[in-house]
């Protein structure tokens, strides 16, 4: 998202979130949503906390701490399937053709996917605990396919996984675009129902071993979420939202994350966040669009949030590097588990805000140069879900 964008601040209006929304108007003079992106930087937050538990910095008291509060952050990733749907549909053109979108994404996170790809390839060349990957695994990376095949999921970067699922959202998108124009208000809750009923099935269906392998980076079963975003974005945008506010979802949201422990770990664990997230996504927007309270959408949790995407495909490559001089699950105690924690996380954001400012943003505007550019009031749609944990980390 740009810092236009995400810093211009809604009209003040009171209006409570539960009452009907207004119809928003076309995309051309559709307000942004900063909450958004304040949001997508605490799910990044969350998944940055797992992937630091998972290599065991902590032990102790510590350990225990960093597993009740990052334990389910791997839900992080369902936020941001849903955030995606819901963006994508908020900023779509009505007489945008497929070729142009599909640019535009291309666009937006190619560039930075590349850069962390020949630096995820470097380390493997030069560290000793990173596996190299073979000609077809890393094609299979580069091309962002390879989550469709189990094996090859977490090849060179391992966050990338999420990314082939995005890769494939996208190439669905114009279909489910002209699909929810058709839709009117009841059509969009019955497909967002849908949506949640398939996440309940697959869910089933994977704690119950039906299939061979896990289907919880396989982009077509992850697609329900992101439908089910964009579905409840249609709801906002013809005004007949009617969810709870955002105090009262934030609250289903953060019930549902501490519940994750108490289900089968994967796909299942999607269970006890869908609603919440789902329902926490829209009254955000609603929040932004109505001028309520927002927490979310203060200026340094925002700038944070444009950050996100070059945090999320950077943190793990970061982390791994960490792995060489510090061991494998260290075990160390509170103080010295903090500190190294510390400097893992500033030296992802130092190199996440290079890599927005000298790779994201320059890139992105070379390579639309000369197009028809975006709405400037229309939130960035490039909503890309942090990585669940890798396997064995």
């Amino acid at each position: 998202m740009t810092a236009t964008t995400a810093t211009r601040t809604p009209p003040a209006t009171a209006a409570p979130a539960t009452k009907p929304t207004t119809t928003v108007p076309p995309s051309a003079s559709r307000p942004s949503l900063p909450s958004l992106t304040g949001l997508r930087w605490v799910a990044a937050l969350l998944v940055f906390g797992l992937h630091v538990h998972n290599f065991g910095y902590f032990g102790g008291t510590g350990g225990r701490i960093m597993t009740w509060a990052f334990g389910a952050g791997a839900s992080g990733v369902s936020f941001f399937f849903i955030l995606s749907g819901f963006v994508l549909t908020w900023s779509a053109r009505p007489d945008d053709r497929a070729p142009g979108f599909w640019w535009r994404r291309i666009a937006r996170i190619y560039p930075v996917h590349l850069v962390t790809v020949a630096m995820a390839l470097l380390m493997s060349c030069t560290l000793a605990h990173q596996a190299r990957p073979t000609l077809g695994q890393g094609l299979a990376d580069v091309l962002l396919v390879h989550s469709w095949w189990r094996p090859w999921w977490q090849t060179l970067n391992p966050v990338s996984w999420s990314l082939a699922c995005e890769a494939f959202f996208y190439a669905a998108f114009p279909l489910l675009a002209l699909l929810l124009r058709r839709l009117g208000a009841r059509g969009s809750a019955a497909l967002a129902g849908v949506s949640v009923l398939a996440v309940l099935v697959l869910a089933r269906a994977e704690a119950h071993h039906w299939f061979s392998q896990s289907i919880s980076s396989f982009p077509a079963a992850r697609l329900p979420e992101f439908v089910l975003g964009a579905a409840t974005a249609r709801l906002v945008l013809l005004g007949r939202w009617r969810g709870p506010g955002l105090e009262a979802s934030l609250a289903l949201a953060i019930i549902g994350y501490f519940l994750v422990p108490q289900v089968t770990a994967g796909y299942p664990a999607t269970t006890c966040t869908i609603i919440g997230f789902a329902l926490l996504i829209p009254a955000a927007a609603v929040a932004d669009l109505q001028g309520l309270p927002s927490l979310w959408r203060r200026r340094r949790l925002v700038r944070l949030g444009e950050l996100s995407f070059a945090f999320y495909m950077v943190h793990l490559l970061v982390i791994r590097a960490a792995a060489d001089v510090l061991g494998k699950s260290p075990h160390f105690g509170l103080p010295a588990g903090l500190a190294v924690t510390a400097i893992v996380f500033a030296l992802s954001l130092g190199l996440s805000w290079l890599l927005y400012e000298a790779v994201e943003r320059p890139a992105r505007r070379l390579l639309l140069r000369g197009r028809r550019p975006a709405a400037a009031s229309q939130p960035a749609p490039s909503t890309l879900p942090p990585s669940a944990p890798a396997a064995g980390d």
